[in-house]
């Protein structure tokens, strides 16, 4: 089974989503297979890039199961040196 990473597809400015103010509004996607994520963002284009290249990150990460985990290797103890 060969398993498809989220990748995005495109950022690029648009109006501002219906019920929102303001400028500088992007609208993104993301795929992963025959899925497609849509979404908007605010902020410079530069940001929002940075925004959602993070987000497609976390999405693969979530999808490895690697998030949130940590691999800890405890040191064996070593006996105390005594002195004679």
């Amino acid at each position: 089974m060969i398993e498809e990473h989220y990748e995005i597809v495109s950022v690029r400015p648009t109006e501002a989503p219906a019920d929102m103010d303001g400028s500088n509004w992007h609208r993104y996607e993301i795929v992963q297979g025959a899925n497609t994520i849509r979404g908007y963002r605010q902020g410079s284009l530069k940001s929002v890039k940075e925004a959602v290249k993070q987000l497609v990150f976390q999405l693969n990460e979530r999808r490895a199961g690697r998030h949130g985990r940590v691999h800890v290797v405890m040191p064996k103890s070593k006996q105390p040196v005594t002195k004679r």
